[in-house]
Order: C-alpha cells, then sequence, then structure tokens
C-alpha cells in the first residue's frame, strides 16, 4: 500500500483519517462513471477490522479536499463515520415508515446525465435488511439539478452521501420507490424543495416527539435487536439528525426518556434493545409489510420499465 499512497491526495486523507482515528486499510486506483481516475481508499478503525466494519471512500483523483472552505466537511464526514462504524451494521439504517434498509454500490462521484439532461447523477443500491435475507432492492439514480448543485460544497462522496442517503429514505417514505428482486434504475430527484436557503441546512421530514422517539424504537429494534446481536448502534447520529429535522442532542434526550420507559439500554450515546422493546415484534413487523405494500405504487408504465431520464 506503501507505494499507492504516494499522491497529495493519499497524503492528504492519511492525516485527516489519522484526526478521527481511522486506519487506511486499502488504497487503489479507480475510475468513475465517465472512464475518469478516481482514487479508491478502504479505512477502517483497526488495521484488522472485518470488512463489514469498513468505509469505502471514492474522490475524484485530482480532488483537493484541503481547502479551507472543504476540509471541516471532509474532517466532520470522518468523525461521524468513524462513530458509525462501531454500530453492528454500519450501512443500515431504517425509515419512518418502518423499513430497514442497506445502502451499498453506490459509484462516487457524480457524473453528468448522458441524457442530456441538466442532472447530476449517482447510482447505487438499496437492500432490505429485515434479517431474513430478503431479495428485495432497488436500483437507484439518484440526481440533482445544477442549481441544487450550486448548494453543495463539492460533487464527492463526503459532501453528499448524507443528503442523497436521506433523500432515499424520504423517497422511500413517500412510496416512491419499488423494493423488487430484480428491476431497472428507479429515480431519486434531490432538488432544492430540499433544503432552506434561509436557514442554511437541508430539511425532509417535520417530526414531534412522539415521531422521534418512535422512529428510535424503530431504530433500536431492528438495527440492534434483529440484525445487531443486541450490540448498540449509535443514537446521536447527525445522519438521522438531518432526516428528523432535529438535534443529534435531541435524539440522545429522547433516548434517555425512552430508556426511562424500559424500552432502551442506554451506554453512553449507544443503545441496545431491551425485552420490553423486543416484545414489540409483531407490531414493527406488522409496521414493515404496510411500509412495503406503500412502496409497490401504480408507476407510470414507462418509468417501471426503465424509461427514465437518468
Amino acid at each position: 500500500m506503501s507505494t499507492q499512497l504516494e499522491s497529495a491526495l493519499a497524503q492528504k486523507l492519511e492525516t485527516a483519517a489519522r484526526a478521527a482515528d481511522l486506519v487506511i486499510l486499502a488504497a487503489e486506483s479507480g475510475k468513475d462513471f465517465n472512464g475518469n481516475p478516481t482514487s479508491k481508499f478502504r479505512l477502517g478503525l483497526a488495521k484488522d477490522a472485518a470488512p463489514e466494519q469498513t468505509l469505502t471512500l471514492e474522490l475524484s483523483e485530482a480532488f483537493d479536499f484541503h481547502k479551507p472552505e472543504l476540509l471541516p466537511e471532509m474532517t466532520s464526514y470522518l468523525l461521524e463515520k468513524a462513530r458509525r462504524l462501531k454500530n453492528p451494521r454500519p450501512d443500515t439504517y431504517v425509515t419512518l415508515a418502518g423499513l430497514p434498509i442497506r445502502f451499498s454500490g453506490f459509484q462516487w462521484p457524480f457524473h453528468r446525465s448522458t441524457s442530456g439532461a441538466d442532472t447530476y447523477i449517482v447510482h447505487g443500491t438499496v437492500h432490505l435488511e429485515d434479517g431474513q435475507d430478503s431479495p428485495l432492492h432497488a436500483l437507484i439514480s439518484a440526481s440533482m439539478t445544477v442549481t441544487f448543485a450550486e448548494i453543495v460544497s463539492a460533487p464527492e462522496q463526503p459532501y453528499a452521501e448524507t443528503f442523497i442517503y436521506n433523500a432515499i429514505r424520504k423517497t422511500l417514505d413517500q412510496g416512491q420507490l419499488e423494493l423488487l428482486k430484480s428491476g431497472n434504475r428507479q429515480p431519486v430527484p434531490v432538488t432544492t424543495r430540499y433544503y432552506s436557503r434561509w436557514q442554511n441546512k437541508f430539511l425532509f421530514t417535520d417530526t414531534t416527539p412522539q415521531t422521534r422517539q418512535d422512529y428510535l424504537t424503530l431504530k433500536v429494534y431492528w438495527l440492534s435487536g434483529v440484525l445487531g446481536d443486541n450490540q448498540p448502534v449509535w443514537i446521536a447520529d447527525p445522519r438521522d439528525a438531518q432526516y428528523l429535522n432535529t438535534t443529534a442532542e435531541d435524539l440522545l434526550q429522547t433516548a434517555s426518556d425512552l430508556s426511562r420507559q424500559g424500552l432502551l439500554k442506554l451506554d453512553g450515546d449507544g443503545a441496545s434493545a431491551t425485552p420490553a422493546l423486543l416484545d414489540r415484534a409483531e407490531q414493527y413487523h406488522a409496521k414493515l409489510e404496510k411500509a412495503l405494500a406503500v412502496t409497490k405504487p401504480s408507476f407510470n408504465e414507462e418509468m417501471r420499465h426503465g424509461h427514465t431520464n437518468m
């Protein structure tokens, strides 16, 4: 790996990773959607990290995140990733509607639409993670307009991953993605309706204290109780805070309230499922089935057969 780490980008990333207590486990050259060179890195919390506890980061080869306006966001991204890697399933999330999902195979950075549309595109896959090895998934083509791209610091993974994942969760909540055994790419448009210039932040879903309680119990039930061998999951995740239009501090306070109710077991900023929460299995599986039913709307047939502007 030492030879591969001689590039300026690799050296800067190694310094940034060290500050987040991450180790670069592998580095290699890659190509983006249009064949342009990229640098691919695999990072973990330790040299012997299991594959599922590692982060894949792909950046344009000529990208310089060390610019003053870009470095703080990269630093925050790596610090959050380092904390998220301590989750039993770091790439798995839940939706408000009740779906446990895993993100994989996102082809960073963004590329311009090949159909002539004035948009930037990133492809990836969302899988249903219900503990039963479900084959259901959705191939994603997330697009942001040129206008929206002006809001984003850089069209690279660390600066876009959070809002792309949250836009996909929001689109699932709205029943506008279908989880299938096979199928064509489905569009996820990311527009300025997800961003408030006045508040200078992303906005996805307005939630109430009760909604956030319901979300956290869902999250801990699936990610700790069902999928995580009852290991603690990070409660104060800023990615969830953005999705729920709240703060990480509020999520931690909400978890404290749920702990007093006997539904969560708190350990610092992590929470695991209690027997009382696991007793809600029938309720949460029924919610999952209802959410799956909502993801089967009457799509426009041209969209269903892949005739989309992607």
